[in-house]
């Protein structure tokens, strides 16, 4: 078997493996809503994916590999990635899975109006009918979704839709911040280093959060039934720890276009799931738009795609 075949039968494994770990974490998250508060949800999650990370970390530091640099560089996305953290754990305790995860494609738009300003370079992408036309179907199909009035389906009992919309839309936006702080200040760096560092910041961060906020600081969490923790300690480990690295393997092997496009079917896979563990249930309409707007993030992240490849041919003539 070629090297080139090799390569994309593992991409394709580790992109499958992300897709449907990335879609039972939202649906863990929910069962978690029930009984245990968001704040100190995040800080065991997160500590404990700190913790799987940090002999990489403290490896890279031990065999001077670790420039000193990275700490105040990973800062802010550090920073963006703990509002995200906080808002996509506390939506799950106001809507149904598949509401949030719908509401997590706002990514997109608030990605291109931050690139807009922060990464000239891909202004000419951003002008393409083929991304412009893309941004339009997404936000036109998500509108339904969003606002059809069906989304306290599902819900934990005394959850609040339109919060849970907010939250949900404020999430994407953090996340779409940490994306481009990434990017913008995480470049130099190998991509899983640069995510175990994150991870420490973020972790510490948000046990902190969990001390100020959370339930009896999270005390009490060592108490709780085994069915729980096994929930807290499965979603900890595929959605933080484990699943970046079969995502950053993913786009190693396949690219950032195919990968985020399988992604895509996230929304999906989450809300069929979510109809049959809690009675999530969305309109036909509702379930159109969906896929209007998965076809429009499907053509930004095309376009995205096409012009990240002319930018880097056009850079390697330039260098000849």
């Amino acid at each position: 078997m070629s090297r080139a075949r090799l390569g994309v039968g593992t991409g394709t494994i580790t992109v499958t493996l992300t897709l449907l770990g990335w879609s039972t974490v939202p649906l863990l998250l929910r069962d978690l809503s029930e009984s245990v508060d968001f704040w100190t949800n995040n800080g065991w999650r997160y500590g404990a994916s700190a913790l799987f990370w940090l002999p990489l970390v403290l490896h890279a530091w031990w065999r001077r590999r670790l420039p000193s640099r990275i700490w105040r560089d990973a800062l802010l996305p550090s920073v963006a990635n703990i509002a995200g953290q906080v808002a996509f754990t506390a939506a799950h305790h106001e809507v149904g899975p598949g509401m949030v995860t719908f509401g997590l494609r706002t990514q997109l738009v608030f990605v291109a109006i931050g690139a807009w300003f922060l990464i000239p370079a891909e202004r000419g992408v951003l002008r393409s009918r083929q991304y412009i036309g893309g941004a339009v179907l997404l936000v036109a199909g998500l509108m339904p979704i969003l606002l059809g009035g069906e989304g306290g389906r599902g819900a934990p009992p005394g959850g609040s839709v339109p919060l849970g919309i907010a939250l949900a839309v404020f999430s994407a936006a953090s996340y779409g911040a940490y994306g481009l702080a990434v990017r913008r200040n995480m470049q130099s760096y190998h991509p899983i280093t640069a995510f175990a560092v994150i991870c420490q910041i973020t972790a510490l961060g948000l046990i902190a959060l969990m001390l100020a906020f959370g339930r009896d600081h999270g005390a009490y969490v060592p108490q709780l039934p085994a069915s729980v923790l096994t929930s807290l300690a499965i979603s900890a480990f595929i959605g933080i720890a484990i699943g970046h690295v079969f995502y950053y393997i993913s786009i190693a092997k396949l690219g950032v276009a195919i990968t985020s496009g399988v992604l895509q079917l996230q929304p999906f896979l989450v809300s069929a799931v979510s109809y049959f563990l809690y009675g999530e249930r969305f309109t036909w309409w509702q379930w159109t738009g969906g896929m209007v707007a998965i076809c429009g993030a499907t053509l930004m992240l095309a376009a995205q795609g096409s012009g990240s490849r002319k930018l880097a041919m056009a850079s390697t003539e330039g260098s000849d």
